[in-house]
């Protein structure tokens, strides 16, 4: 069954708080098509091989993580901004984009999905003072050998993490924060993290970790984001009576 676009876009923009956030980006609507969404894609990033695949399998309208508009860029439409847009407007393809809401959420955000896939339902803000929410910490049910961490991390997201510390010990509090978020290692460390896993890595992050003696690892700026996006997908799916497809572009980084 359709539903209005703007009641869609509503809906996600009171649930997901966008005014609570200062961001790099608009949150919501970025690009309007149709007035009416039955088919909703979704995806980690707006790039154009997504928005392909939308168009292909008959979609309304495409919800990510990774929109358009970051502070910053050009604001010219050239290039593979042009083919972008283009393919967005001339195929009435409407675009919804939910960055630090989506990380945020306390059952739908890229940090609450990836802590229940460690197996870590208790959790808290990593940052109690961040008014932003992002980032998470808790605890496993019992303490486990940071190898065997790594290597759970690794089936979650199919890929191999960098690990920075001894795989040999034993750890069970965890400190979390997906993409590109290494930043706040020394947060996860002040928190009393004994781990601090994050999306992307940096070259300093590497000598935090060794010298102030907390354990890290890296797993994928792209791997791990890309579970808010689906729970999102789903529950508009089972609320509005939409179908939802989430679409997997790979990325390395």
């Amino acid at each position: 069954m359709p539903t209005q676009l703007k009641e869609l876009v509503a809906y996600l923009d009171e649930q997901l708080q966008v005014q609570r956030f200062k961001d790099y980006c608009p949150n919501g609507l970025q690009v309007e098509g149709g007035a009416q969404v039955s088919k909703l894609v979704t995806g980690v990033t707006a790039n154009q091989a997504l928005l392909d695949a939308a168009v292909e399998c008959g979609a309304d309208a495409v919800m990510v993580h990774h929109g358009y508009f970051w502070r910053g860029e050009s604001p010219v439409i050239t290039g593979m901004k042009r083919r972008r847009l283009g393919t967005l407007l001339a195929n009435n393809l409407s675009l919804l984009a939910y960055h630090l809401p989506l990380d945020a959420h306390p059952e739908w955000g890229n940090n609450a999905c990836f802590g229940r896939l460690l197996g870590i339902d208790q959790q808290a803000p990593l940052d109690s003072e961040d008014s932003q929410g992002v980032g998470s910490i808790g605890s496993l049910q019992q303490p486990v050998q940071l190898a065997d961490l790594v290597e759970q991390v690794n089936e979650i997201t199919g890929r191999k993490a960098l690990c920075i510390g001894d795989e040999g010990v034993q750890v069970q509090r965890i400190a979390w924060c997906t993409g590109a978020a290494q930043g706040y290692i020394e947060t996860a460390l002040s928190s009393g993290a004994e781990v601090f896993i994050s999306g992307e890595v940096s070259e300093q992050t590497v000598h935090v970790a060794r010298e102030e003696g907390i354990h890290f690892i890296a797993a994928g700026h792209h791997a791990t984001e890309r579970y808010g996006v689906q729970a999102v997908g789903e529950h508009l799916a089972s609320t509005f009576g939409i179908e939802h497809r989430y679409i997997d572009i790979d990325n390395p980084v």
